[in-house]
């Protein structure tokens, strides 16, 4: 009897060996789609790296031209130069915290909503980049200022204690840098918070590295402010305009001088400055006569009280103009103010003298004519100090210049001083 063979079924063989090439093709497979996508995030990845041009043409220097158009206030170049700086070293982090400075601008400018929110979101991505890639104290203490800057431009809730939290972690990383110091000056500045910005101001000033030019301006503008203690929200906010308009001087003599008050302790007359029709001497008139306003351009206008107010009161060069407008938004020039200053000096002293004690004197002053309209009220409030020259180099007075916030106020402080001897 022939023996039985032995061994595995064909057909269980060949089942197993096509199991087997299936797993093998479909390893393969995965192998090859798994190197393919691999290659192609590289690819994606490296497309966006741009080869240098020239020798010039780096991240470091487009970061720096980048910055010095953003301080100039180019922000389209600005913008230009932080793209190619990315373009070259997309991990190059303060090339980032400059397109984060540059979209938190635009979001300042913008008015609609939502348009604002979508730059300032575009803003904190690039810092949130910038800090991530930043490599060395250099670059985080920068990332850190970048921060600081745009919690003070845009000022979101509770954005100053937002900046100081940056500015701590800026300080941790190196306290010698002046920039951390200065820009939260800026920011306290911005709070209106004085006494803390004077100090951050001395600190970059004894660092005396860098930042100092501009520290010292600004702990000059906030000693004029400090002197000049502006009492009111509107004070301490146009106390930083760096040159105020027709309806700042209308707000600071309401609001802090207290015009209103003043004229009527003293008892001084005011009057009705609106425009009335002439009578037309006829019996018969009609009764529902309309009055025009003495302004017909600040009906919208956020100080419109106060503009209002001073039009009742009438200050000499703060009157409404003969075609019904105020121009609230017109920038005064330093002659302008004095004459209005003269004014209320005559009004509430009472003393008429004043309108022409200079008239025929020699001026003292190397740009101001003697035979000039405004001569008169220069010499008033110079001699008594309530304004002053505003070269003490040159002796210039310069009439045509624009008034600061500050300097207005300064003047306002001390013609309170001297109000109150009379």
């Amino acid at each position: 009897m022939p023996e039985e063979e032995t061994g595995s079924n064909p057909l269980e063989l060949g089942c197993g060996e096509d199991m087997e090439m299936k797993s093998h093709t479909f390893l393969r497979l995965w192998t090859l789609t798994a190197l393919l996508v691999f290659s192609l995030a590289l690819f994606v990845g490296c497309a966006k790296v741009r080869a240098p041009e020239s020798v010039m043409d780096t991240p470091e220097h487009h970061t720096n031209n980048g910055m010095k158009s953003f301080e100039k206030g180019d922000l389209d170049e600005a913008q230009r130069e932080f793209t190619l700086a990315i373009e070259l070293a997309p991990k190059y982090g303060p090339a980032h915290v400059g397109m984060g400075l540059v979209q938190a601008a635009r979001s300042v400018k913008v008015q609609d909503i939502e348009e604002k929110e979508r730059l300032l979101d575009k803003a904190f991505d690039s810092l949130k980049s910038g800090k991530k890639y930043a490599k060395g104290k250099e670059q985080k203490v920068f990332a850190r200022v970048g921060y600081i800057r745009v919690f003070t431009m845009t000022k979101p809730k509770g954005w100053l204690e937002d900046a100081r939290q940056n500015f701590d972690y800026a300080v941790l990383d190196d306290d010698q840098a002046p920039a951390p110091y200065y820009f939260m000056g800026e920011a306290y500045k911005q709070a209106y918070k004085f006494s803390e910005a004077a100090d951050m101001y001395r600190k970059v000033l004894d660092l005396d590295t860098a930042y100092t030019a501009e520290a010292n301006q600004s702990w000059e503008l906030v000693q004029k402010i400090q002197r000049a203690q502006p009492g009111t929200t509107v004070g301490k906010q146009i106390s930083l305009v760096e040159a105020i308009t027709r309806a700042d001087v209308a707000a600071l003599f309401v609001e802090e001088l207290k015009l209103e008050v003043i004229y009527e302790k003293l008892s001084v007359k005011t009057f009705d400055t609106s425009f009335k029709a002439p009578k037309s001497g006829l019996e018969m008139e009609t009764e529902t006569t309309v009055k025009m306003a003495p302004a017909t351009d600040i009906a919208d206008h956020v100080l419109r009280h106060d503009i209002d107010t001073v039009i009742r009161i009438g200050v000499r060069g703060l009157e409404p103009f003969p075609n019904h407008t105020f121009r609230p938004d017109e920038q005064i020039s330093r002659a302008s103010y004095a004459m209005m200053l003269e004014d209320i000096l005559i009004k509430a002293t009472r003393d008429d003298k004043l309108a022409t004690k200079f008239i025929g004197s020699t001026s003292p002053f190397p740009d101001l004519r003697a035979d000039l309209p405004y001569f008169n009220a220069v010499m008033v409030v110079t001699t008594r100090n309530i304004m002053t020259v505003a070269d003490k180099r040159t002796g210039e007075f310069r009439p045509m210049a624009t008034v600061s916030g500050a300097d207005a106020l300064l003047a306002i402080r001390e013609l309170k001083e001297q109000l109150r001897v009379f």
